[in-house]
């Protein structure tokens, strides 16, 4: 008998890969920060603040793929691979929704949705030329997503991560070719990123198409994508609508930080910039035991062993203090190195080693709330959690002493990134009385779900 504990085999079975795809999604933004503060500072920040529509789709489209992994993490151990494809279909209709409307939004107004984050003409300016071709990747962004969470919980964690890093390492060599001018291509700079980024898209979606043909792989019915599915459904919407509403206030609160820093100048706006790429950068070992987590305790709660279930769900809440401190000293290990990469005016540079301090402390936080939150809690089906939280930690202190510190009271540019950071630390205590309930120790599968 081997010695090896099977619950951290099966962490690192899942979570690595979802880890290293997480840090390869993070690198696009990465490489578009460095290549493009090899340009001009002015390139950079626009296109930073262009991709917060993106960040905004992808909170939906992380509702969708979550409601669908969580009721599919529990299906799959319970073995009904025909809910499963009737679950697939229900998440490409909400995620291709999404997907339009944004992709719209992109080709029609994009100098509106830039004035939500600057009034610098020369931003919205760069930012809509980029918006107007990286919108088309945004049509293609929901389908894939779809496909790539399908995988993850049923034991296709290896392929997803490949595909996506595949379609990473492209983006980042398109990047280089088509911003710099590279191999007789024209030098595009800001429009470069995006057309690398729609091309990478493309490639990621044929891939996902392609390798799904196979037969152990879940793939949509689709004769009736487009048909009503009952109690599927409804169970569906129980799941997404809470998720819907903390991924929207999240989604727009990031969003609300970045317009807030975005509004006291091109310098905080730029050292912004370059932190939030370090914190993705950062966060994606925590993104990964997250997603195991949830994915973990659902199988066993699906399965119908609801105390290996909650004692999942426990050591993962504890090793989740382990991976904050592990970030924090990362942070502050990298912090010379950032600000010494990215050419930046002499007070940016000063604005972003006091974010990179302050963004330390904030990672634990961040690391607790991803893990017990959106893995355990959510894997039993506890989604509601997380909204009532974000609406009082991140909407009701957060945003408004960041709010009322930039426009009212005229706060120092590292004060009011400091209660940008409050909402994640703020919340460790109720997060902590919520786990201890156990109202998350749920089986959600049906015997027989109704059409």
């Amino acid at each position: 008998m081997s010695g090896r504990d099977p619950f951290y085999a099966k962490l690192s079975r899942i979570a690595a890969p979802i880890a290293l795809q997480s840090l390869m999604l993070a690198s696009v933004a990465a490489g578009d920060a460095l290549m493009l503060g090899r340009v001009a500072q002015e390139e950079m920040t626009a296109v930073s603040l262009a991709t917060q529509i993106q960040f905004v789709q992808n909170m939906f489209l992380m509702a969708i793929t979550a409601a669908g992994s969580i009721l599919g993490a529990q299906y799959w151990g319970k073995g009904d691979r025909r809910t499963m494809r009737r679950l697939f279909d229900i998440m490409l209709r909400a995620a291709g929704a999404v997907s339009l409307a944004f992709f719209a939004a992109c080709e029609f107004a994009p100098g509106a949705l830039m004035r939500l984050f600057t009034p610098d003409a020369e931003l919205i300016s760069i930012g809509s030329a980029y918006l107007r071709i990286a919108g088309w990747s945004y049509l293609l962004t929901g389908i894939s997503q779809c496909y790539l969470a399908m995988m993850k919980v049923t034991e296709h964690v290896n392929p997803s991560a490949w595909i996506s890093s595949c379609a990473v390492v492209m983006n980042i060599a398109l990047n280089a070719v088509f911003i710099f001018g590279l191999l007789g291509a024209p030098a595009m700079r800001a429009r470069g990123a995006a057309l690398a980024t729609t091309l990478s898209r493309v490639a990621e979606l044929a891939l996902c198409v392609a390798l799904s043909r196979g037969k152990r792989y879940i793939r949509p019915d689709w004769r009736g994508l487009f048909s009503g599915s009952g109690q599927l459904f409804r169970d569906f919407a129980a799941q997404c609508l809470p998720l819907l509403g903390g991924s929207a206030l999240w989604g727009v609160g990031f969003t609300s930080y970045t317009a807030i820093l975005g509004h006291m100048g091109v310098d905080a706006a730029a050292a912004n910039s370059v932190a939030a790429v370090v914190r993705d950068l950062v966060c994606c070992a925590c993104n990964g035991i997250g997603s195991a987590a949830g994915i973990m305790v659902g199988n066993e709660l699906g399965a119908g062993e609801l105390e290996r279930g909650r004692a999942y769900g426990i050591r993962l809440k504890n090793l989740s203090y382990a991976v904050g401190v592990a970030c924090t000293a990362l942070v502050l290990c990298v912090t010379p190195l950032v600000v010494r990469l990215v050419i930046l005016t002499e007070t940016a540079h000063g604005y972003l080693t006091g974010m990179m301090c302050i963004m330390a402390v904030y990672m634990i936080g961040r690391s607790v709330n991803t893990v017990t939150i959106n893995g355990v809690l959510d894997g039993g089906g506890d989604t509601l959690f997380d909204m009532y939280s974000l609406a009082v930690c991140m909407w009701g202190i957060a945003i408004p002493l960041a709010a009322l510190g930039a426009f009212a009271f005229h706060w120092p540019v590292l004060l009011v990134y400091a209660c940008t950071c409050l909402d994640e630390v703020g919340k460790i205590p109720w997060v902590m009385i919520r786990f201890r309930k156990y109202k998350w120790v749920r089986d959600l599968t049906r015997d027989r779900v109704e059409d």
